[in-house]
């Protein structure tokens, strides 16, 4: 492990370890949609309520409406720090820690601190004021997060050098995502509401450009998701949480019927982002060296297609096809059941015994669903 992984694991381990404040992040895609401004509204909200609640560093960028908002808000005072015979600001941690408010806001979260100061990056000083009691607000973009860099630099071209382990995310009690449309960042943008005018048009052939702020945007609601889910399965009890639905599509060597059954469960499965399988019981009747090779031809195709579409394929071989469903529905923690229409298909077989009803029955005792597509 070297010097730096060292200090990262020893915060990291620091806050594990300590009853630490509360922590509420918000997280944009791109500069200028708006954090800053919103923790500013929030602390005038705090202020007005009677909470102790300070300005530990935020950073404007010279936008005139977030600025105006610092109006009436009690600010802790930057330090100086001198540094290559220059005097810079930077955020003074020893007053915020001496000071001690109920909550503190401080921004740029993946800022790296001047040289000379006691913590490398602002996150760590972040965790010693939590550690310390203290509850903050902050904010970060989300290519400053580790684990997704190659795809930002692939999205941008950018390799970003300002990052947070994914672990400060998730040390969050709150992520709080600031969105915007590409249209309404960019016309912000135009409107010297981001940057100075002079680099506008330099911005708009660069970072601001529509293809690349949307898929920002589509990593910031996934993380901001991730982080909603991961809070929800450790605050929620189990017995209270909606459950995470799986679909397992049953599919037979009826060619037309597997396809559509394949196709409906994907969009499906689409539109609950969820996992889905797809399951194909091999009969006695049906083994290699009885099924006929257009069949063995279409349900390879089949299985392809499921494969493409984004689900896992499984294949059983045994004589008893309700139960093989049964038995990798419970294994794979399946919520739907999804079998076409059992019209000159295999599933016909099902419906002239009793097996059909087994499988209604011990599909109902377990709370999983069971759709016939037509």
């Amino acid at each position: 492990m070297t010097e730096k992984e060292s200090s990262v694991a020893h915060f990291l381990n620091l806050a594990r370890q300590t009853e630490r404040g509360k922590f509420k992040i918000y997280i944009g895609m791109s500069a200028g949609v708006g954090k800053t401004y919103r923790m500013l509204q929030e602390a005038h909200a705090m202020l007005r309520n009677n909470v102790n609640i300070q300005i530990g560093y935020i950073e404007t960028h010279g936008r005139a409406e977030t600025h105006a908002l610092l109006d009436g808000l009690p600010i802790i005072p930057r330090k100086h720090v001198f540094y290559k015979g220059k005097l810079l600001e930077e955020m003074d941690l020893n007053t915020i820690l001496l000071l001690a408010p109920d909550w503190v806001v401080i921004d740029e979260l993946a800022h790296t601190n001047i040289p000379g100061c006691k913590n490398e990056k602002r996150w760590q000083d972040v965790i010693e004021i939590l550690n310390a009691g203290i509850n903050v607000i902050s904010a970060v973009n989300i290519q400053h997060i580790e684990s997704i860099n190659l795809e930002v630099k692939a999205i941008t071209g950018i390799e970003v050098q300002e990052r947070i382990p994914d672990s400060v995310l998730q040390m969050a009690n709150e992520v709080v995502n600031i969105d915007l449309t590409a249209d309404e960042l960019i016309t912000r943008l135009k409107e010297g509401k981001i940057y100075d005018k002079s680099k506008v048009e330099t911005a708009l052939r660069n970072f601001f450009q529509a293809e690349k702020i949307l898929q920002l945007r589509e990593l910031a609601l996934k993380e901001v998701t991730n982080q909603v889910e991961r809070k929800v399965e450790i605050e929620v009890p189990r017995s209270q949480q909606m459950r995470h639905e799986t679909f397992l599509a049953c599919i037979s060597t009826n060619d037309a019927t597997a396809r559509k059954v394949i196709r409906k469960t994907s969009r499906l499965a689409a539109y609950y982002h969820a996992d889905w399988y797809v399951i194909y019981v091999q009969t006695p009747s049906e083994s290699a060296d009885k099924i006929q090779l257009a069949s063995q031809r279409h349900l390879i195709n089949n299985l392809k297609l499921a494969t493409e579409l984004g689900a896992e394929v499984i294949q059983e071989h045994s004589a008893d096809i309700a139960t093989t469903i049964i038995n990798v529905a419970l294994e794979k923690q399946v919520t739907t059941v999804c079998i076409g229409k059992p019209h000159l298909s295999l599933f016909r077989i099902i419906l002239r015994t009793n097996l059909f009803n087994q499988l209604l029955k011990t599909l109902s005792n377990n709370d999983i669903d069971l759709i016939i597509l037509s």
